[in-house]
């Protein structure tokens, strides 16, 4: 079975961290957001996956190559023109047999194995209390009647997640290819949905299915709250040689750690080095530097230095901040 990956955005709601990293490979809870992706899709029986890249697409391949077996074929999206535009430019890659796609800036935890045998296509939804934001569906007697993206007046609270099984994959390609020959274009881009509600309207029934594990990796601060979610369910502590930890924690083998409060809810990552500081809700990322710090909620980037800090910062890749 193949799973389509769709991870070519830039990430610029995760700015500064995403000038120097393309968003999927940001740590949460000890792993790249997509690690965690790719872990469950291959916990579910896929074999197979097209990770469509653009934004410093190299470092992806890397990762993945580097990481797994998994047979991959990598596809480069030049233009970002919309969801649907990066399943139409990996066309050649979709097999006739059903096919999984899943958004990369999101971690799923759901079984899919009934989703998998059952008789249609189906999405992943979860009831929202605003689901202005999403693309909904509004259902009648068990299957999809109408996808709207990102209402303004919602007819719908089932919100869209970002997992799509796709029975009829030919039929899937043949509708997008058909917005995209007319530019059938919502709010500037040609939408997945658009080509789904098209293959409702041709005859294709399609079902939803219910994901009450699903965290969004968006923004700060919900990457931080996925980080709480993923540790809640597996904390690791490999260090505790003169350091208090308040679980749940990840703390690489790798870290330096010494006269320091670490936890709750707090991933520190390979070479990082924390000393003299507490640190709680946050992430500390691979060789990042902390001394003398007390940081609540917080985003520490790659080889980032913090000296003298007591509040929340957000701080990319290779910066220093000292606050003595």
């Amino acid at each position: 079975m193949r799973a389509i990956i769709p991870v070519a955005g830039e990430g610029s709601r995760l700015r500064p961290h995403t000038y120097t990293l393309p968003k999927v490979l940001l740590n949460v809870a000890g792993k790249p957001i997509i690690g965690h992706i790719l872990d469950k899709i291959i916990e579910d029986g896929f074999d197979e996956a097209t990770i469509i890249i653009g934004y410093m697409g190299e470092k992806i391949i890397d990762y993945v190559t580097s990481n797994y077996k998994l047979k991959v074929d990598f596809v480069e999206q030049e233009e970002r023109l919309g969801l649907a535009h990066s399943i139409y430019v990996s066309k050649a890659t979709i097999p006739d047999e059903p096919v999984l796609i899943i958004l990369g800036d999101t971690i799923f935890d759901v079984d899919l194995k009934p989703v998998i045998s059952g008789k249609y296509s189906s999405l992943g939804v979860k009831y929202v209390d605003d689901p202005r934001r999403f693309g909904v569906a509004k259902t009648q007697n068990g299957v999809i009647t109408n996808l709207i993206e990102k209402p303004e007046i919602p007819t719908s609270n089932m919100a869209l997640v970002g997992l799509y099984w796709i029975k009829n994959p030919k039929l899937l390609v043949k509708c997008i290819s058909d917005i995209i020959e007319n530019n059938i274009k919502t709010r500037g881009e040609f939408q997945l949905t658009d080509a789904l509600q098209k293959m409702i309207d041709d005859g294709e029934k399609i079902s939803t299915f219910d994901v009450e594990g699903w965290y969004d990796c968006g923004k700060p601060e919900t990457l931080l709250s996925t980080n709480k979610h993923l540790l809640d369910k597996k904390s690791t502590i490999e260090k505790t040689n003169g350091i208090v930890i308040i679980p749940p924690v990840y703390i690489s083998p790798k870290a330096k750690i010494s006269a320091s409060i670490i936890g709750p809810y707090t991933t520190v990552a390979d070479d990082a080095v924390i000393y003299d500081s507490i640190v709680r809700n946050s992430i500390v990322s691979e060789e990042a530097e902390i001394q003398k710090s007390l940081l609540d909620n917080s985003l520490i980037g790659n080889k980032a230095v913090v000296i003298g800090a007591f509040r929340r910062i957000n701080i990319g890749d290779s910066s220093e901040i000292d606050f003595y």
